[in-house]
């Protein structure tokens, strides 16, 4: 799948498709109500600190779903199956904040999220 990195777009196999994922501004928004951020600088120093929690995980992947268009609640995001497990969603939340925010945590290469870009 074809993805366009200057809108900020990554791909990733979640429940065993390809799937488009996209941080709009729309999602930041989203991101921010979920983690009572007032502005994205705020949002963005949180994410920093690089210890993200299986809930963090589920919104920041749900709203890059959701920004690309798919119709998925946090609660369904929770249930699907990540290529590379936990470490595979751990990787493309990191992937979507660096497309976001210009290289909060380590990207993952240019086409995909890949699962062993972090450690946990």
């Amino acid at each position: 799948m074809a993805v366009n990195r200057r809108r900020g777009e990554v791909s990733a196999v979640i429940d065993g498709r390809e799937r488009r994922l996209c941080l709009t501004l729309g999602a930041l928004a989203e991101l921010e109500d979920a983690f009572s951020a007032d502005n994205l600088a705020e949002l963005s120093s949180r994410f920093r600190g690089g210890q993200l929690s299986a809930r963090d995980l589920t919104r920041i992947v749900g709203a890059g779903l959701r920004g690309a268009g798919e119709a998925v609640s946090d609660a369904e995001v929770a249930a699907m199956r990540f290529e590379g497990a936990a470490a595979g969603a751990a990787a493309i939340a990191v992937e979507l904040l660096a497309a976001a925010f210009g290289g909060v945590g380590e990207a993952a290469d240019e086409g995909n999220a890949n699962p062993s870009a972090t450690g946990s």
